[in-house]
């Protein structure tokens, strides 16, 4: 008989929170009425951290800064956290998971609360564009990557 003593691997939501929330209109009021046709800058952020044994905390964050004129109309930062419980998930797939999976479940709750939050100031709604994580994830991570390449390539050479 085989033994079938190695745990199943667990992934369980335990909450979804809107973490933080902030939002400024320096040029108010005069900014509403301009007619022009406002730019959108927007910044996105992933990170996480453990909780407890087993727990984890990810959390995905926004900036949308919007000018008119080269003046801002708003600034809204949003960051929409979840508490995620992994366990006896290998060790080379817990990354990816925190990295892709559970921002994949977090920011739709994100664009939602951003697109609120900037409809109640008076201004047309802001709809968030899908992320595609895993790129997102990669890109980062390819970047991290070139970065410590420069600095070991940097500590290596000789000084002059």
């Amino acid at each position: 008989m085989a033994d079938n003593t190695q745990a199943q691997p667990v992934f369980n939501i335990q909450r979804i929170y809107l973490k933080d929330a902030s939002l400024e209109i320096p040029n108010a009021p005069q900014i509403f009425l301009e007619t022009e046709a406002p730019t959108v800058e927007v910044q996105l952020d992933v990170s996480n951290a453990p909780v407890l044994e087993g727990i984890f905390e990810v959390t995905v964050t926004v900036t949308v800064t919007t000018r008119v004129k080269e003046q801002v109309a708003f600034l809204v930062e949003a960051k929409q956290g979840g508490i995620f419980e992994i366990r006896d998930v290998p060790a080379e797939q817990l990354e990816p998971l925190l990295g892709i999976v559970c921002p994949n479940i977090v920011y739709p709750y994100l664009r939602a609360n951003l697109s609120d939050l900037i409809t109640r100031t008076g201004f047309p709604p802001i709809h968030l564009a899908e992320i595609n994580f895993e790129a997102f994830f990669n890109q980062r991570k390819n970047s991290l990557a070139g970065e410590q390449q420069s600095l070991v390539s940097a500590a290596g050479s000789p000084l002059q």
